[in-house]
């Protein structure tokens, strides 16, 4: 049996509430001074609500007429502005197995549970509204129904109609969450948990969401709020192969303060944490995944957790924890939130249906039904509140299911929820909590309540100290913006955010070997096939043309061959911006630390690539044209590298990025100079061939190769090659056609004879429109790494602050 109190709610009389006034299967039980006629409430109850009609005729209820009538079920008159108190049975079903569930919940209360509740948040009249697209068809109806009326409003115009469809996703939500305690935010699918939760997170751009969001009563700004929360989303985005300790290793890298040189102390935290999580048995086995095995589902949840914990914030968000978890596992879950929030964090999550063990873990509901708010309170009022409406919840039901299903039902009867939602303004307004009432902030500032916070030996958030400060040097703690000050958006400096990353990406590729060596493998496969087509191609005037296709071909691999790295990009790009959505590290330490990471496997590949068609195809240049061939692919792969990063960025899927990758490189490759000159290019498509990355690694190789004096690959005895009349062989026949030449030219005889030169490596360079150095050239294609990476970088940050409209 518990009881609760009820303060005066109107001036003039003192009201002791008791959100029974009439239990349905018994007497109800009340103090000598409550002055409730028996007699009085049967008669009231004769009357029919509004409702009624939508209750089960095997459960033949009276109700008051209206819901002020109902309220007086709640209310009981006393005098002398005392307070009364009344008992009710809150006992669950599940009640019997729960010995040592009670006993353990009750141990924490007495040993962790703050005495003052020191930061509240509180959300008043949140709204939200999204605009719904307009379906073509009924565009066109509805132009065909205007245009079907003598006159036509313009309001009534299929454009401005789009305009005015909207839908209400959260409407006039109120609550708070406070220190040291869950708020679970309850409801169907599609009831608006999730949407409250980024509201409270401030995840909705400002000007699309209505209401006001507090601490202690100043409004936050959303960098600050950043700095001083985390977010737990509902799919564990995680490393496969890292291991948990080191997944909460890098996460206390990034997320603690290393301006205290102690990574002793760093240790020590991520050693609590694996306690404090139950995760001591998993510290050495990998996350895993779908094909890797790995830990369990619950305690990948609970890595996922610790990640976002591990420097101690004073808001925690957590969109579904439980979801896709078996009983026990979601149980553990909850149980191990409970611990954070009695540690002195604000614990806001949604949930769909929990069970009577997760609610006993629960300090405050609020339940949601189409974007309105339909309860708000402790859990154990949840059984008296449908009480008092009049749809008693059964002794042996879960609370939680069964009002779901009542409030499911409200849904689809005429009259739908309305009625429920004003006996809940009602409720809210006529029950204040005593024992509530003694955990208010007491006025202390945001600021103020920091400070205070930190006094019970709880780590503060890093990003909120001053740099240079450690974990226990609190000085210039918190400033907010809008009292001018500067707030470290970070915990650590950049240097060591990129060389956090690099350790992690490092033991990533380490873990996943099978990666750089099918690449490898393609590579050595790819360089030995083209060997063998152009063996020796030596310098006869055939080998002109191959030796340009070869080189169109060889430099289009160079990006092709990269293409496999999209979707590891794309697993790292959902990890990255969950990371940085609050402050982990900065994103331009990833960009850094992504292109530093793969620039020596890059330089491996490239060694190998060209080292077997260098010595197979017999290209000139000696060492100097093969160390520079060797740069220019260097910087092919770095290219295309960055060209892969900045397509994983902007593309939803791995499958549409290859689409679009083998669409834009094929472009790139018929204009870049082989299939067709510059000078032939449309002028309407002269700006493709400009921004072709294949362009410049083609024409530097061909200056590379072509580019030699004293090259020479067709002489005057050999100007029948490759012509109809290329089987003529006779020297002397050759020789009297050279002198008609000369002869119809003007020509002397040392301009054209058997030995002179007819094409010179650079004519073919003056052929191919190519008048550009090779340098400049390489120089073109390393700058396009750099480019690509800067747009990565923009859009990461554009994605980042990116918020629901």
């Amino acid at each position: 049996m518990s009881s609760f109190k009820i303060p005066d709610a109107f001036p003039g009389r003192s009201l002791s509430a008791t959100p029974l006034a009439r239990s349905v299967s018994g007497p109800l039980i009340m103090s000598q001074e409550g002055g409730f006629d028996a007699s009085e409430t049967n008669a009231r109850e004769d009357s029919k609500l509004p409702w009624s009609g939508i209750i089960q005729k095997s459960e033949p209820l009276r109700h008051p007429s209206d819901v002020g009538e109902m309220m007086k079920r709640v209310r009981t008159l006393s005098f002398g502005g005392s307070t009364r108190s009344m008992s009710v049975d809150l006992n669950e079903p599940e009640a019997s197995i729960g010995d040592d569930h009670d006993a353990e919940l009750a141990e924490m209360d007495v040993i962790t549970r703050p005495p003052l509740a020191l930061i509240v948040l509180e959300f008043r009249d949140l709204s939200y509204d999204v605009h719904l697209q307009q379906k073509f068809s009924d565009t066109v109806k509805e132009l065909v129904a205007s245009r079907g009326r003598n006159s036509v409003n313009p309001a009534d115009t299929p454009t401005n109609s789009r305009r005015k469809r909207t839908r209400q996703i959260l409407n006039k939500i109120s609550g708070e969450a406070r220190d040291g305690e869950i708020l679970a935010v309850m409801g169907h699918s599609g009831s608006g948990k999730s949407t409250l939760i980024d509201a409270l997170a401030q995840r909705i751009a400002p000007e699309s969401l209505g209401g006001t969001i507090t601490l202690n009563g100043e409004q936050v700004s959303s960098t600050l709020l950043r700095s001083i929360s985390a977010y737990v989303m509902q799919d564990d985005l995680l490393f496969p192969m890292l291991t948990v300790k080191e997944t909460l290793t890098f996460a206390a890298e990034v997320r603690l303060p290393s301006s205290t040189h102690d990574a002793e102390r760093r240790r020590d935290r991520v050693g609590q944490l694996l306690i404090q999580l139950g995760l001591q048995g998993a510290a050495d086995t990998i996350i895993g995944d779908e094909e890797i095995r790995g830990v369990s589902g619950g305690e990948r949840r609970r890595v996922s957790i610790g990640i976002d914990i591990i420097h101690d914030p004073l808001l925690l968000f957590l969109d579904e924890p439980t979801s896709g978890l078996d009983s026990t596992s979601a149980y553990m879950i909850v149980k191990t939130l409970r611990k954070i929030a009695l540690s002195g964090s604000i614990v806001i999550l949604s949930i769909h249906q929990p069970s009577y063990r997760i609610l006993g873990l629960l300090d405050r509901l609020l339940i949601l039904a189409s974007g309105q708010k339909v309860y708000g309170g402790a859990p154990s009022e949840l059984k008296p509140f449908f009480e008092a409406f009049g749809r008693p919840i059964p002794e042996h039901e879960n609370s939680t299911e069964h009002a779901l299903d009542l409030i499911q039902e409200f849904q689809r009867s005429p009259g739908g929820i309305n009625h429920l939602i004003e006996f809940a303004e009602a409720w809210e307004e006529g029950v204040a909590h005593e024992a509530e009432a003694g955990v208010r902030p007491g006025g202390l500032g945001f600021q103020d309540a920091i400070n205070a916070r930190r006094t019970r030996g709880k780590l503060v958030d890093a990003v909120a100290v001053g740099v240079g400060a450690g974990f226990d040097e609190m000085a210039d703690l918190v400033k907010l913006e809008s009292r001018s000050s500067v707030v470290d958006k970070f915990a650590n400096s950049f240097f060591h955010e990129v060389w956090a990353l690099l350790w992690r990406s490092l033991v990533n590729i380490r873990r996943t070997p099978q990666l750089f060596y099918t690449r490898l493998g393609t590579v050595i496969m790819t360089g030995l096939i083209v060997a063998t087509f152009f063996w020796q191609l030596g310098h006869k005037p055939k080998t002109v043309q191959q030796r340009l296709g070869l080189f169109t071909f060889f430099v289009a691999a160079c990006y092709f061959l990269c293409a496999d790295a999209l979707p590891v990009f794309l697993q790292e790009r959902h990890i990255l911006l969950r990371e940085t959505a609050h402050n982990a590290y900065r994103k331009s330490s990833y960009v850094v630390a992504h292109s530093l990471v793969y620039i020596p496997f890059q330089a491996i590949l490239a060694i190998v690539f060209v080292s077997t068609i260098w010595w197979g195809v017999g290209l000139a240049g000696g060492p100097e044209g093969f160390g520079f061939l060797f740069i220019l692919v260097w910087a092919a792969f770095w290219s295309a590298t960055a060209f892969i990063t900045f397509l994983s960025a902007i593309i939803p899927h791995y499958l549409q990025g290859y689409i679009i990758l083998v669409a834009t490189l094929s472009y790139f490759q018929l204009v870049a100079g082989f299939f067709i000159t510059r000078r032939s290019i449309p002028d309407y498509w002269i700006w493709l061939h400009y921004i072709s990355l294949i362009k410049y690694p083609y024409e530097s190789i061909m200056i590379n190769e072509f580019d030699r004096p004293g090259t020479c690959f067709i002489r005057g005895s050999e100007i029948l090659a490759g012509t109809p009349l290329e089987a003529v062989s006779n020297p002397a026949i050759i020789d009297q056609m050279l002198g008609v030449i000369r002869q119809v030219l003007s020509l002397p005889y040392d301009a054209l004879n058997s030995n002179t030169c007819i094409l010179t490596g650079h004519d073919v360079l003056v052929s191919q429109d190519i008048v550009m150095t090779k340098w400049f050239d390489l120089g073109i294609t390393v700058l396009t790494g750099f480019i690509f990476r800067i747009l990565f970088y923009i859009v990461l940050r554009v994605r980042g602050q990116r918020k629901r409209r």
